[in-house]
């Protein structure tokens, strides 16, 4: 029996069947992924095949390959990854310039783990009413920072009044027919955005912490929801850290469009873009070609194998 991975909540996973059916299932005996050191080998969005004993509980014996995914560190296991979903068409990146603040870091660390297992992504940036004028031109220039590059980036206005659902109108023919992710910090309004576009959802929301800025934990599992237009929309836990996984140091140029575009002009083919002579790429930095927050993101990355790094940028 056939079935996708809608919801995952631990030890359980609620499974739909090619025929309609809601079927809640465990994982068959120990099996890892190949490859994929991951504390969770089943994700929501995978394809699986289910068998069912004599007692009637359902087992998930096997996992269809997956055409991508999306990553981050375990939050418990430093040295493992967390599949946050797979088999994606596209994911949106909820962004808020402030209440709470999205790091230019994270947005980068995101795009390149995007980037590395081939998921388009659009930012959405939330909460432009709450900004005042000197930050929303920080945003505009944030905006246009990314657009540049070649990144859709959308604002949108998700307060629990009647002007979030005019404000979302223009993401719902982005959405329909598609399998989308939504993910960001926690606090920035992800389940306030997915209660406008799916009131019957009815996600929990969380006011902001007023000491830090900073969202609280609503959401704490994923959960693929239904779109009335055809597809899904995938709710996940808000995310503080961005790491990535299965990435060399010489594929990582790759996965920032702007740097690889000018690093096919430096001296050397293994260029790191840190200290070599004739980089093309420190020098379209110092024309300001490439951003100093892109570069600096990028050298973060590099220092990934310091495992113990990774949170303390956010």
């Amino acid at each position: 029996m056939r079935g996708l991975v809608i919801k995952n909540t631990g030890s359980w996973y609620t499974v739909k069947t090619d025929d309609g059916r809601i079927v809640e299932s465990k994982i068959k005996g120990n099996f890892r992924l190949k490859g994929i050191r991951s504390t969770n080998p089943v994700a929501v969005g995978d394809y699986v095949q289910l068998i069912i004993n004599q007692e009637g509980t359902a087992f998930i014996s096997e996992i269809e390959d997956r055409k991508n995914y999306i990553v981050r560190k375990s939050p418990n296991l430093s040295k493992q990854s967390h599949i946050i979903a797979a088999n994606l068409d596209q994911a949106f990146l909820i962004v808020t310039i402030n209440y709470p603040e999205t790091s230019l870091t994270f947005i980068d660390r995101f795009l390149a783990g995007a980037e590395a297992y081939r998921v388009p992504v659009t930012l959405v940036f939330n909460k432009y009413d709450l900004l005042s004028d000197d930050e929303r031109h920080y945003q505009e220039a944030v905006m246009n920072l990314y657009r540049t590059i070649g990144y859709d980036c959308i604002e949108v206005q998700a307060t629990a009044d009647a002007s979030t659902e005019k404000s979302l109108e223009r993401l719902k023919p982005l959405l329909a027919g598609k399998v989308t992710l939504m993910s960001g910090n926690s606090g920035v309004g992800k389940s306030t955005i997915i209660n406008g576009l799916l009131p019957h959802a009815n996600l929990r929301t969380a006011e902001i912490s007023d000491t830090h800025k900073t969202g609280m934990h609503t959401t704490t599992f994923s959960e693929m929801l239904e779109l009335p237009s055809g597809g899904y929309l995938i709710d996940t836990p808000g995310i503080k850290g961005f790491g990535t996984f299965d990435i060399d140091r010489e594929e990582l140029t790759s996965y920032f469009r702007e740097i690889f575009k000018f690093s096919e002009q430096c001296r050397f083919s293994n260029c790191t873009h840190t200290h070599e002579p004739g980089c093309a790429v420190r020098q379209a930095v110092e024309e300001h070609f490439i951003s100093e927050s892109r570069y600096h993101s990028y050298l973060s990355m590099l220092d990934d194998k310091d495992e113990n790094k990774y949170r303390e940028a956010f």
